[in-house]
């Protein structure tokens, strides 16, 4: 396209500018082709003439478009240049605080000089596993890009970190090895990525010091090799040194300093194992005093020593070593203090006993003369002779600097070297990462040896990376099939050929160094010779012979020759280190052993100061090295080590990190312009920049150009193939095909052709927005005149209504007043009749009541009189009646009594004889029954009786004191009668007196009104003053009421909010508590797995493995529970004695030692365990011999009971016997006397003679298999006897039978109620048993032996259980009547009640009211009645109609028997065979219980946990059968009092479930299948523990199953841990499963087509990073959710444990969700926002559907709705501030600070987020109190209760299917 088209009016564009750089300005004029001059105005408003370059007519470059700036990558900014990337870097770094920044491959990291919260292990967590692209840029992306492609592409990968001084370099390194220290984690449990970490303090220590430009600046290079095995685990690491700076030992410039182990010793100096080394402040030694700064700011140097001992400890260097290194660097520091002093010109001479030097001797192990004298000597040999000649003192000084510079050297590689050795690993590397921290370009005024050393490696590693890219385009450009043209890129090969080639300035001072009188001077003019007019990138200063100029990549550099010489020989004195190789140190030994064999240079020539050495780390030589390899150059060394580096890194795929230093002043996200354009061009970004430019740096994919660019087509250009539309609109909107090129995925575009289209577009949805804005505007117009009309016709028909209204009144007005009149003339008139009415009937009345009083008096007197009679006459005929009847009752008792004692007698001659006892059993039940119910009916008479003898009392009683009281009321009537008659003459004496005295009192009373009338008007004046201060008083009373109520309100509202967040805050401690104890648990079940893993581990290292077999991760051990065995922890404890020594040499100490502390807590466990079974077993012991004694006494009973159950054996064996031979008797006389008919009489009798025979056979048989299988039980008991716990408890119950007669009401019973199939015995035991108790003197040791006491104990049992039952039932059912009773009597009270009340209010009504009211009340009670009626007579209707249908049935059964019996027709043969009647047996009820043998315990749990399908138990069967199975067969062994049977199903139940778990941990369906039975099984062993708290909602039924014999409660709390661990292990799987959809279902899918659109970024993911998966949609999400909703629902999960799952789920699904927003700007956006929210919504809309809105979930995704209304919010004034500050209370400062930060807008209609505005709510929010950290931690887990819920299902009910192969299990 023409510039004319992009150089218009308003079109901003960059120019040069001295200051700035680049200076921003917008063009007031349209540019026309051949204009000289640029119309511009600055950003300040002034005018400015741009002249063009008349030669090149070059226009200066176009900014990007506002919504291009910020973006994550530089090559994704349509316009590609220099000011383009620096103003980006700028606003990405000053305005929105971001320092890392994508430039193609590269990451650009400028240091902030600020520590930053981006570097905890959430970032690193939300890092791992992301594609490079999907995230903000950050050197963790990298660090993952790289562990992902070493995993994927099976290569080794390299970071190489580079910059300048202060740049961040070791910070990025030490980051990014932090990222792969956490994210793989070590192959054992050595803690290799520790001890990785570990180096980086040493290694800082050692080879760090501050400078001016950084206060922790590396002064060499490293590259670490982190290696990993083929699970990529780190497993060792290996570190490569390059550069050391050895000149700062003993030089150091202004503010800077010595490396800071030296400060660090000084510092610790007062430490008692330091007091050797004699040394003091860091102003007392030469080498540490030269910068005059020793202090760090922030930094304790004290403290950073104790972390470098910690360092070395854990990399496995002993404390021994640690103080000999420690010796060797405080004998430098007084090595420098040796004072050297002139002797003469030529010679010197340190004085004697020189302190420093003697402590030196001392330190180092040297004798003092050989050392004060060659350090003023040197040995000169010839070829003949050998000379010592003294040296002046300055070479003395710089010799005496140069030993120290060497012993440090040799120092710092024997560290290296070890940390190397410690950092080995015996594991094969399988591959690495190398990490490349190494000096970026540098130029100083004076540059020397080392600069040019660091700028040629820097050179060779431009090289590097200029190839790379240029490889990664060419690879992209063929991917996508676009047509490959050659782009020009800068090649530095020249200027690498200048340095290291042939003749070469490394070849020529190597040639120069070997000359005999060599010199840097000599060696410049052979360069000027050689380069100066063949090269055209060498140069010579003009005002200088002693330098020379290098083009490099970055600039050019002045060298300065002095000094190349003699550092790159870098010689030391060789008597000086003879005399140190005889010290009696022997570190310092070990130091110098290998000086002949070393490759690297052994020391540096004299030097006046400056950065003037270097050292190279030696590289390790082969064996048959000669020793002139000692005679290496530095260049060469550094060429050779530089060669190997770049072989290592051509062999790697590598990752470049480029760290800019922002300023040079250290402030805080400063950006100086100058200074980052240094380092943007020396670094290399420029050159990506341009290498991307120069091809096609736009890159879309056709999807994301169609929904950007939409908007510019028209509805027929629309096709379905994306591809064919998006050319055939690229063909009409650019005209020039060279501007674009279609590959296979992607459209490629030229620099500024995206700007171009953003152009089009925004001018399309300009027009658009104007035509929009004209629509609006017409419709607001025309609404604003709709409502002026509407407003004008509404005010017109109120004031004509107001008019109408007005007058109405006035009518209304006139007519009240008539009305007023006539009725106050009515008013006054009936007043006036009134009164003369009330006055004739108040006389009356007076009269009449006068009257009637005397009537009643008369009446009353007569009727009391007439009372007393009846009450003395009834008085005295009772008293004829008691005496009588007590006289009748005596003669009747004195009668019976007679006839009582000669019963007696009767009854005890018959009770002495057997026979009459068992007709009194025989018919005991039926009499008890009778007088049962005989007693009831006496009872229930009683009760009447009492209850109406109780109503006739109460009312005599209240008679008879009515009767007291009128009785003492006429005497006293009486007595004031007589005085009254005694009265009448004085009372007509004193009439007389009060008439005269009335006539004074009316002339009185005129007086005193008149002065009442007076004394009444000042009265009513009073009143009305005083009403008035009432009235005044009234109102202030009530204010203060309002006042004192409004107050009480405010407490009570204070009170509550206090009592509501004081049970907020102690639920939430609850919750901590119980999220505390589930992660202790979680962490007690990592430490076992690791306990077992290493133990297996151990046993792996002692046993060698057969070939072929590879230990996995999913075959470690699993979790085993706390209630195993001592058995276990003894073999535990064996296995780790037995692999302890094997174990020494790879473990880690502290884990050593842990296991070491664990293992004697299981000791002592085991201990106490063993004590408690011995005291068990004493009292064992002592309760049997107690049992013996008491065993002898029970021998008596026991005889006897035999004998009855023999003799009663026998009889009934007689009666069976006679009874066959009669029907044998019978059958053969009817066989004899012919065919008889089936219906003949004889016949029938035969039949039921014989039927009633089989079924006394079917009894007797049931006895003897009873007493049979008793046998067995006893025998089987009697084998296990000796292992028994407790005194069997059968020997007291038979003692307490010591009556005859209870021995035979026991066996009685045992007779009537054990007749069960289950029970076989033989007659010849019996038989045998008998016979035993027969003999006169039987051996009860023999008799027990086969079981008889055991017998007796069962039958005792059996009828003790029987007997309870009964009782139990009989007081249950007593309990029930009188429960009855009492509520009967109860409601009798209250009809009496109520009753009186209506008796007394009707005696209080007049005559014809009462009579209506007891109307009223009969006809209430008879409907009452009549209502009771007829619910009865429903109820009976329903029991006549079910037992009409019973009848049915029954009557249909009866037809089906008969019709079976088929009459036999009269030719049928007499010798048919007649087929017996199938007589169906009543089923047994069943106690819920399931039988199950021990040896067939492994089976119960393989079928029923192991290898149980869940899906299929879940569709089919009802839910948690398998618990209810489980605690079935764990009930059974409790019934039959097994401990260690339902110790050893527990164990096994729990253990098997740990390993199902383990085996299939991932898969959510089991585990959700596992989690719902273990509540299951836990609520039934609650629900049946016989609790009272458990039991509420218990049937009957239920509370009689519960457990009898043990207590499971410290079961219980096992299986509760269990199901946290299954609960953690649900959601971890959960969370593996919702992980992958969640970023991609909530940002990145947009749910609302066409509101997000694709922002024009351009943004490019490198091709390596993206993976082949599926793109999930929030869809996606909901149906996965849906699927766990109803697994967990078919699973019978409690449904408070499915609210808290759902919940765990939401609060995944938004942390995750808004993690990823806070990383990453491209979806921080307004449109975003909205997807968000719709998002939300649809997720608390499937909350509604399933009913969970109450569960809490939705109040999780609260801080993701507050971020996305943030997004969405105006973000201008302060009151948007207040609001935003209100609204988002869920986030946190720093999450509201980094969404406005990355708030991005998509279009050119929206706008940023200014900086002001973020600092006005960062001001408003500084005073919240809150965690620091930015990411929500997606690693919590809500703590989990199980709530307890019990089952209705009723256990005798369940029935076990087939498919589940539990057929030996037996119902009970």
């Amino acid at each position: 396209m023409a510039a004319s088209e992009l150089y218009t009016k308003y079109a901003r564009v960059w120019i040069p500018d001295v200051e700035e750089v680049w200076r921003s300005a917008e063009l007031t004029k349209d540019y026309r082709q051949g204009d000289g001059v640029l119309q511009l105005q600055l950003e300040d408003g002034k005018e400015l003439e741009y002249k063009l370059d008349p030669k090149t007519n070059n226009l200066p470059h176009l900014r990007n478009p506002d919504i291009l700036v910020g973006e994550n990558d530089l090559t994704a900014l349509s316009y590609l240049h220099e000011p383009a990337v620096l103003h980006n870097l700028k606003v990405r770094f000053t305005d929105s605080k971001l320092i890392y920044t994508y430039c193609g491959i590269v990451l650009v990291a400028i240091n902030p000089y600020e520590t930053l919260p981006i570097y905890g292990s959430d970032i690193i967590n939300a890092y791992s596993g992301q594609n490079m692209g999907d995230m903000d840029p950050h050197i963790f992306a990298v660090a993952e890009e790289a562990y992902k492609q070493m995993a994927r592409d099976e290569r080794n990968q390299s970071i190489i970190v580079s910059g300048e001084s202060g740049a961040g370099k070791t910070v990025s390194a030490k980051y990014a090895m932090r990222y792969f220290a956490t994210v793989s984690g070590s192959a054992s449990e050595a803690n290799v990525e520790e001890k990785v970490l570990a180096s980086n303090p040493i290694m800082e220590s050692i080879g760090n010091a501050k400078t001016t430009r950084n206060d922790n600046s590396s002064r060499f290079g490293k590259y670490i090799e982190i290696g990993f095995d083929k699970r990529y685990h780190i497993i060792g690491a290996n570190m490569r040194t390059y550069l050391l700076e050895k000149s700062r030992v003993v030089f150091q410039a202004d503010e800077e300093r010595n490396y800071h182990i030296f400060y660090q010793l000084c510092a610790s100096a007062h430490l008692p194992e330091f007091k050797a080394l004699k040394l003091g402040k860091a102003d007392n030694f030469h080498y540490t005093k030269q910068g005059r700064n020793p202090v760090i700011d922030g930094i304790d140097d004290a403290k950073e020593m104790s972390t470098t001992r910690h360092a070395f400890t854990l990399l496995g260097v002993n404390e021994s070593y640690q103080i000999g290194l420690f010796r060797i660097l405080a004998s430098i520091l007084h090595l420098g203090n040796v004072e050297v002093k002139d002797r003469d010109s030529d010679s010197s001479i340190i004085p004697p006993n020189n302190g420093h030097l003697s402590v030196f001797c001392e330190l180092m192990g040297v004798t003092y003369q050989d050392m004060s004298h060659w350090l003023c000597h040197k040995k000169l040999k010839t070829a003949t002779e050998t000379y010592i000649k003294p040296v002046p003192k300055l070479q003395a000084i710089n010799a005496r600097d140069a030993l120290a510079k060497h012993i440090y050297a040799k120092l710092f590689n024997w560290i290296v070297h070890h940390v190397n050795k410690s950092l080995h690993s015996s594991v094969k590397q399988h591959s690495f990462i190398g990490v490349l921290d190494i000096y970026g370009f540098e130029t100083f005024e004076i540059n020397s040896f080392e600069q040019f050393c660091i700028n040629y490696a820097n050179e060779k590693l431009q090289q590097q990376f200029n190839m790379h890219v240029f490889k990664l385009e060419q690879e992209e450009y063929m991917r996508e099939q676009i047509p490959w043209t050659l782009i020009d890129f800068y090649d530095n090969q020249p200027c690498i050929n200048l340095i290291e080639a042939k003749m070469g300035v490394l070849d020529l001072l190597d040639e120069e160094c070997k000359m005999p009188k060599g010199s840097d001077d000599s060696w410049a003019q052979k360069l000027y010779n050689t380069h100066l007019k063949t090269c055209a990138l060498f140069e010579k200063p003009r005002m200088s012979n002693k330098a020379f100029i290098i083009q490099h990549f970055a600039d050019k550099v002045e060298y300065q020759c002095d000094g190349f010489l003699e550092k790159n020989k870098d010689t030391v004195n060789e008597e000086q280190i003879h005399v140190l190789k005889g010290s009696k140190f022997d570190l310092l030994v070990e130091l110098f052993h290998d000086e002949e064999k070393a490759t690297s240079p052994t020391g540096a020539a004299p030097t006046t100061g400056g950065r003037t050495r270097l050292s190279v780390k030696p590289v390790k030589s082969k064996a048959g090295q000669s020793s002139k390899e000692h005679k290496k150059t530095v260049g060469l060394q550094f060429r050779n080590s530089l060669h190997l580096l770049m072989e290592t890194l051509n062999a790697t795929t590598p990752h470049y990190v480029r760290c800019i230093k922002p300023n040079d002043f250290k402030l805080a996200f400063t950006f100086d312009p100058k200074r980052a354009v240094q380092q943007l061009r020396a670094c290399g970004v420029l050159e990506t920049i341009r290498i991307s430019a120069a091809g096609f740096p736009s890159r879309w994919t056709y999807q994301e150009f169609f929904s950007r660019y939409r908007v510019l087509m028209v509805q027929k250009d629309v096709l379905t193939d994306r591809k064919m539309t998006c050319k055939n609109v690229l063909e009409k909107l650019v005209q020039d095909p060279d501007k674009y090129q279609f590959g296979k995925t992607k459209i490629f575009f030229r620099a500024g052709q995206v700007a171009y289209l953003e152009k089009l577009r925004a001018d399309k949805l300009r027009a658009a927005c104007i035509r929009i804005q004209k629509t609006i505007r017409c419709w607001l117009a025309r609404k604003k005149y709709l409502r002026m009309k509407h407003a004008a016709t509404t005010i017109q028909r109120y004031v004509r209504g107001h008019q109408a209204r007005c007058l109405a009144k006035f009518l209304r007005r006139t007519r009240a007043a008539i009305f007023i009149q006539k009725y106050q003339r009515m008013y006054v008139q009936r007043t006036c009749y009134k009164r003369k009415q009330a006055a004739a009937l108040a006389m009356q009345c007076i009269l009449r009541a006068y009257m009637a009083r005397q009537l009643y008096k008369a009446l009353l007197r007569e009727h009391k009189a007439i009372i007393i009679q009846k009450m003395v006459r009834g008085w005295l005929a009772r008293q004829w009646f008691k005496r009588s009847l007590r006289a009748i009752v005596y003669l009747q008792c004195c009668i019976r009594r007679m006839r009582a004692k000669w019963e007696l007698k009767k009854l005890k001659i018959e009770a002495r004889s057997v026979e009459h006892f068992k007709k009194l059993n025989i018919g005991m039940e039926n009499k008890i029954m009778q007088l049962q119910r005989r007693i009831d009916e006496q009872n229930k008479d009683n009760r009447s009786l009492s209850e109406r003898l109780n109503g006739l009392e109460i009312s005599h009683a209240a008679e008879s004191e009515r009767m007291r009281v009128e009785v003492h009321r006429l005497r006293g009537a009486e007595e004031d009668a007589k005085n009254n008659a005694n009265k009448v003459t004085t009372l007509l004496e004193e009439l007389e007196r009060l008439r005269k005295d009335l006539k004074n009192t009316q002339k009185e009373k005129k007086a005193i009104e008149d002065w009442a009338k007076t004394y009444q008007d000042e009265m009513e004046k009073m009143i009305s003053e005083l009403k008035e201060q009432n009235h005044l008083l009234k109102n202030e009373k009530n204010d203060l009421n309002r006042l004192i109520q409004e107050q009480g309100q405010q407490w009570t509202d204070k009170m509550q909010r206090a009592l509501k967040e004081e049970t907020q805050q102690l639920e939430n401690d609850l919750n901590e508590e119980r999220s505390r104890y589930q992660n202790l648990l979680t962490e007690h079940l990592r430490l076992e797995e690791k306990y077992d893993d290493l133990k297996e581990e151990i046993t792996l290292a002692v046993n060698v493995p057969k070939p072929g077999h590879r230990r996995t991760d999913s075959t470690h051990s699993s979790n085993e529970s706390e209630c195993t065995y001592n058995s276990e922890f003894a073999e535990s404890e064996e296995g780790s004695r037995g692999g302890e020594d094997v174990s020494k040499a790879i473990l880690d100490m502290s884990l050593f030692l842990k296991l070491q502390k664990r293992v004697s807590e299981l000791e002592q466990e085991k201990q106490s365990l063993q004590n408690e079974l011995d005291r068990r077993e004493e009292q064992f012991q002592r309760a049997r011999a107690r049992d013996d004694e008491e065993h002898k006494k029970a021998r008596g009973a026991e005889l006897e009971y035999e004998s009855l159950k023999r003799q009663e054996l026998e009889s009934e064996n007689k009666k069976l016997k006679h009874h066959l031979n009669e029907m044998r008797q019978s059958l053969r006389g009817s066989a004899e006397a012919g065919s008889a008919a089936p219906g003949s009489p004889p016949y029938t009798v035969l039949l039921d003679q014989l039927n009633s025979s089989n079924e006394e056979l079917e009894v007797r048989k049931e006895e003897v298999l009873i007493l049979r299988s008793q046998l067995v039980s006893q025998k089987e008991a009697m084998q296990h006897k000796a292992t028994m716990t407790e005194p069997l408890p059968y020997i007291e119950d038979v003692q307490k039978l010591t009556d005859a007669k209870e021995i035979s009401q026991a066996y009685m019973g045992l007779k009537d109620t054990n007749r069960s199939p289950r029970f076989t015995r033989r007659p010849t035991e019996v038989n045998e048993l008998v016979s035993r108790l027969r003999s006169p003197f039987p051996d009860y040791h023999k008799l027990n032996e086969d079981g008889e006491l055991w017998l007796v104990y069962e039958g005792l049992k059996e009828t003790n259980r029987l007997l309870e039952s009964q009782l139990q039932a009989q007081r249950r059912s007593h309990d029930n009547e009188v429960e009855v009773l009492r509520g009967e009597l109860h409601s009798v009270k209250e009809d009496n009640n109520r009753q009186q009340q209506l008796l007394a209010q009707n005696l209080q009504l007049p005559p014809e009211a009462r009579i209506e009211a007891s109307l009223q009340h009969e006809i209430t009670r008879l409907t009452n009645e009549n209502l009771d009626l007829m619910e009865q007579l429903e109820k009976q209707d329903k029991t006549v109609r079910k037992l009409k249908k019973q009848l049915k049935v029954f009557a249909k059964k009866i037809n089906d028997l008969e019709g079976g019996q088929m009459d036999v027709s009269p030719g049928q043969t007499t010798d048919e065979p007649v087929h017996p009647v199938n007589i169906p047996r009543r089923e047994k009820d069943f106690q819920g219980m399931l039988e199950y043998k021990k040896e067939d315990e492994l089976k119960l749990v393989k079928n029923l946990i192991l290898e149980l399908k869940p899906r299929g138990v879940a569709v089919n069967l009802i839910p948690g059968l398998p618990a209810y199975i489980l605690f079935m067969c764990l009930r059974h062994a409790d019934y039959v009092n097994d401990d260690q049977k339902v110790r050893s199903l527990l164990t096994s139940v729990i253990n098997s479930i740990k390993k199902i778990l383990k085996k299939r941990g991932d898969d959510f369906e089991t585990v959700s299948f596992w989690l719902s039975n273990t509540c299951r099984f836990l609520h039934c062993l609650k629900q049946y523990s016989g609790d009272e708290q458990f039991m509420k909602h218990n049937s009957s039924k239920q509370n009689d199953h519960c457990l009898s014999n043990f207590d499971l409660a410290e079961y219980r709390q096992v299986l509760s841990d269990l199901a946290i661990q299954i609960y953690q292990q649900l959601i971890k799987s959960m969370e593996n499963t919702l992980q992958p959809m969640i970023v991609s279902g909530m940002l990145e899918h947009e749910t609302i087509q066409g509101v997000s659109g694709v922002k024009p970024t351009g943004l490019r993911k490198r091709t390596s990073s993206i993976a082949d998966e599926g793109t999930y949609t929030l869809d996606s999400i909901i149906r996965q959710l849906n699927s766990f909703h109803s697994i967990m629902c078919q699973h019978g999960t409690d449904p408070e444990l499915i609210k808290q799952v759902v919940k765990q789920q939401f609060y995944i699904i938004g942390a995750v969700t808004l993690n990823n927003l806070l990383l990453r700007k491209d979806m921080c956006s307004w449109s975003k926002g909205m997807q968000i929210r719709y998002n939300v919504s649809q997720l608390e809309e499937w909350l509604r559907d399933k009913n969970l809105m109450t569960c809490g979930a939705k109040e999780t995704l609260e801080p993701l709705i507050q971020a996305a209304q943030l997004l969405q919010v105006k973000k201008k004034t302060d009151e948007d501030a207040e609001a935003i500050c209100s609204m988002c209370n869920a986030l946190s400062t720093a999450q509201i600070v980094k969404v406005l930060n990355l708030y991005t807008p998509v279009n050119a209609f929206e706008e940023r987020v200014s900086v002001l505005f973020i600092r006005t709510i960062q001001t408003r929010l500084r005073d919240r109190k809150e965690s620091p950290q930015l990411l929500m931690d997606t690693k919590v887990i809500y703590p989990v209760t199980f709530p307890f819920n019990p089952s209705s299902l009723a256990l005798e009910t369940i029935q076990i299917p087939g498919s589940l192969n539990l057929a030996f299990l037996t119902r009970v």
